[in-house]
């Protein structure tokens, strides 16, 4: 039944976004959010017959979709007919808000919001019941997701808010409402969605207009002249707690740094406050101040002990704002999520579990939920029915309260699930040899150390390692998404283990983001995504006719690029699954000059498909030479009308409606007129932009780290490496990095022609590259022994690299041995 109505009038406990995080059908209110390149009104009916009963639809999409409005009226459901889905969603959380009165901590700022909120609730959680945003849950949804888990058991309410566009923070100050605010810091992040800086404080600053206190650091400049200009204007009564390291004001700071950590001496209201953080960087000495200033403004709300919050700050740790993927032991991949358990977080690590290595047992190791805002019943029937929902193969609970009640939990895996009081009992009792070929999510609250257990369950490889970051292959995929429209599918080559990053977690990513076609380049890669529960289609651009059967075992569509491997596969299919039908891409030569049928093959490549009843044809493709060169524009649009013409030839006589694809990554950006049906990217995705007209567009998908093996000084006259071609010509420190060109460090990197990033000073190589180890020169950068190196990333960047030595980004990338261990992280 439809309702036209704003006001949604409904007894659902979550609220549903995204149709892929579904866990509890009857409990649930979805709401379908069309977007620029999503529409999740197509979700409907298939959440309809997954149990969902309540769902928010927008009025535009239904009046152009009239099958939908004529199901959505005749079933048995209620849909809220609503102008805008995500103001909806606002709205209720909002009204939700308003019948609670206890304290909301509101913080932005441009970094450093989710350390704040994290450190806090850790520093507060012995005096509060705490609810606050699950991880960086900070955006327009984000915001209202997060306050809607507000409950009567909580007291205290953390939640972050982040903006990047103009007039997007009066709807979270809407929801959230802050009582007292914190504003971190400001930054570059986010400019292009404001016209100044001076604009970006002043929508930042719309948070805190009704606030009863707001702190801050005088030492910015720009934010201390806005407060005084807009805020104080708006909301006169606001106390303002700003604080200085450079003696503005009464609030001041004083920091002396240790070898790791830094003692803080703070003023406020006259008294003096010391304490000392395990850290030495600018930014943790920032946000652990915010920190302190806010607990002493709450010790005048509530009798906080300010021995015990002080104490705590020499515990602080570094918030791993990520999750990350891992190999592991015994064929095990580990998902690494172990700096704190709340439900909002678990819930959200469950989702990113359920998106990999689906064909995998799925393993659960779990500690308590230390702060959820519920009773410990509630909390616990909770807890039961989310794991449920889950599909989990089998659960490890580690905890007091998991191991007290056992029975409630006993049926939440499909095998029988263990229970340990504390983690060295797990790790002394428990058998590590049960788990194999498993997808392991180890997620614990700080307390239970869950890195020895990850430490116990990750392959052990040397210090280089691979990061691959998954937000970023979102925002790229997006960004090209943006450039062909909703009517264009969309291709990925996950070929040479998806140009090094890594084909089985890439493809699951990709699938998780509904892309419509992935593309290998041999039959064997193909085989080994299906087995790892890929399930879209996917194109093989070279298959042997001896790995034939694999094609039609594992549904795997080939590229056909000639008369011979047309008739080589015609035979072998019609003498081996003769009533099978069978999808195949054609290939047009329209100038490449490798592989590609021409124009005088068509007659007889069209004779000889109109016998074949079972073939179907699934696209027509080409491929662009260069694309990503200017001088070569002629010829691509000399190749797209060639293209068009032949496309066109094949069209008019076949009964199928095949795909046509022509453009790359290049492609899609320097020939938009040219996206057709589908497009392919490729190394774009990895955000290399080669046309080289959009690079600042992208984000960098892969970093290349290893660490600094030792240290040495030498004198003028040593040299350094095979064939003594690095020679000392000053006084210097030179340091051994764990990495070679067995590692993919190429060896023309040799003798100061490569430059890797060391505590953010550039270092040259020394000598050659060897096939395990490179030196450098780190008499500039202040290290030490087993820091962390940057070999590739933001800087030094995989473009310049490949300039240096004559070569491509594509080669670099793909150079990345396999034995680099891969770790694929998600904010």
């Amino acid at each position: 039944m439809l309702f036209f109505t704003e006001n949604i009038n409904t007894r659902a406990k979550i609220l549903l976004t995204d149709s892929r995080f579904l866990s509890d059908p009857a409990s649930s209110l979805f709401f379908a959010i069309k977007g620029e390149r999503h529409n999740g009104h197509q979700f409907i009916k298939q959440l309809f017959d997954k149990g969902i009963k309540e769902f928010v639809v927008e009025k535009a999409v239904l009046d152009v979709d009239i099958d939908l409005k004529n199901f959505l009226s005749d079933s048995d459901l209620s849909a809220y007919v609503v102008q805008n889905s995500i103001k909806t969603l606002q709205n209720l959380a909002a009204e939700k808000r308003s019948h609670f009165d206890y304290p909301i901590i509101g913080i932005t700022g441009s970094n450093g919001k989710t350390i704040v909120k994290e450190w806090l609730s850790f520093l507060l959680e012995n005096e509060y019941n705490i609810v606050k945003s699950p991880r960086s849950y900070n955006s327009q949804i984000g915001v209202a997701l997060s306050v809607w888990e507000m409950t009567e058991k909580s007291d205290l309410g953390i939640f972050e808010a982040g903006i990047s566009l103009q007039n997007e923070m009066q709807n979270l100050e809407n929801i959230i409402r802050p009582d007292i605010g914190i504003f971190t810091n400001i930054g570059p992040a986010h400019n292009e969605g404001f016209r100044s800086l001076k604009q970006k404080i002043t929508e930042k600053l719309r948070l805190f207009k009704k606030s009863k206190v707001l702190i801050y650091c005088q030492d910015y400049k720009e934010v201390n002249e806005e407060l005084v200009i807009l805020l104080k204007a708006v909301n006169p009564e606001i106390k303002l707690i700003g604080w200085s390291r450079n003696n503005i004001g009464e609030n001041w700071v004083e920091t002396s740094a240790e070898e790791n950590a830094t003692n803080i001496e703070i003023n406020y209201e006259g008294d003096s406050y010391d304490f000392e953080i395990p850290f030495t960087d600018h930014a943790s000495i920032e946000n652990a101040i915010h920190c302190a200033y806010t607990g002493l403004y709450l010790r005048s709300e509530k009798n906080l002990d300010l021995k015990l919050f002080f104490e705590k700050f020499k515990s602080l740790r570094p918030v791993a704002m990520r999750l990350e993927l891992k190999q592991g032991t015994n064929d095990n991949y580990i998902i690494d999520d172990t700096y704190n358990n709340d439900f909002g977080g678990l819930k959200m690590a469950l989702n990113f579990m359920s998106q990999h290595h689906t064909k995998r047992k799925k393993v659960l190791i779990v500690s308590d939920i230390l702060q959820s805002g519920l009773q410990e019943n509630d909390l616990l029937q909770n807890l039961e029915l989310l794991i449920k929902s889950q599909n989990i193969d089998f659960l490890i609970g580690i905890g007091p309260k998991f191991f007290a009640n056992q029975k409630l939990f006993s049926e939440c895996s499909k095998e029988t699930p263990f229970f340990f009081e504390s983690t060295q009992d797990f790790l002394t009792i428990f058998n590590f040899e049960h788990l194999q070929n498993s997808l392991i999510l180890v997620k614990g609250a700080r307390p239970f150390a869950f890195e020895k257990i990850v430490n116990k369950l990750v392959m052990k490889v040397h210090g280089t390692v691979f990061e691959i970051n998954l937000d970023a292959i979102t925002h790229n995929l997006n960004f090209y998404r943006g450039k062909i429209g909703s009517n264009t599918k969309i291709m990925v080559m996950v070929k040479a283990f998806a140009y090094g990053s890594g084909s089985m977690e890439v493809a699951s990513w990709l699938q998780y983001h509904r892309v419509d076609y992935l593309s290998v380049a041999y039959t064997d890669e193909g085989v080994v995504l299906r087995q790892n529960g890929i399930k879209l289609p996917i194109m093989v651009l070279n298959s042997d006719p001896d790995a034939y059967h694999k094609l039609f075992e594992f549904d795997l569509e080939p590229e056909i690029f000639s008369l011979k491997t047309l008739n080589e596969f015609l035979n072998f299919k019609n003498n081996n699954y003769p009533e099978t039908e069978v999808k195949i891409h054609l290939k047009i030569d329209t100038g490449m000059n490798r592989l590609g049928f021409i124009e005088s093959d068509l007659e007889e490549l069209l004779n000889i498909l109109k016998t074949e009843k079972k073939i179907k044809i699934a696209s027509i493709f080409s491929h662009l030479v260069g694309a990503d060169e200017a001088e070569h524009i002629s010829f691509s649009k000399t190749q797209i009308a060639k293209f068009e013409n032949l496309s066109n030839q094949i069209l008019s006589k076949i009964d199928d409606k095949p795909l046509r694809h022509i453009c790359n990554s290049a492609g899609i950006v320097r020939f938009p007129e040219a996206k057709y049906d589908m497009v392919r990217l490729g190394i774009g995705l990895y955000g290399i932009e080669s046309a080289g007209l959009e690079q600042n567009a992208l984000e960098t998908v892969g970093t290349l780290k290893t660490t600094i093996s030792q240290i040495k000084t030498l004198k003028v006259g040593d040299t350094v490496g095979y064939g003594r071609k690095g020679v000392i010509e000053k006084e210097s420190k030179i340091a051994t990095l764990a990495i070679g060109y067995a590692d993919g460090y190429d060896r023309g990197f040799s003798r100061g022609i490569g430059k890797v990033s060391v505590n953010g000073i550039l270092c040259p190589t020394v000598g050659n590259v060897c096939m395990d180890m490179t030196m450098i020169d780190v008499t500039e950068a202040n290290c030490k022994e087993g820091d962390q190196v940057i070999v590739f990333g933001k800087n030094p960047n995989i473009n310049e690299l490949a300039k240096e030595i004559g070569t491509i980004p594509y080669e670099i990338l793909t150079g990345v041995s396999e034995r680099v261990k891969r770790v694929f992280y998600h904010e």
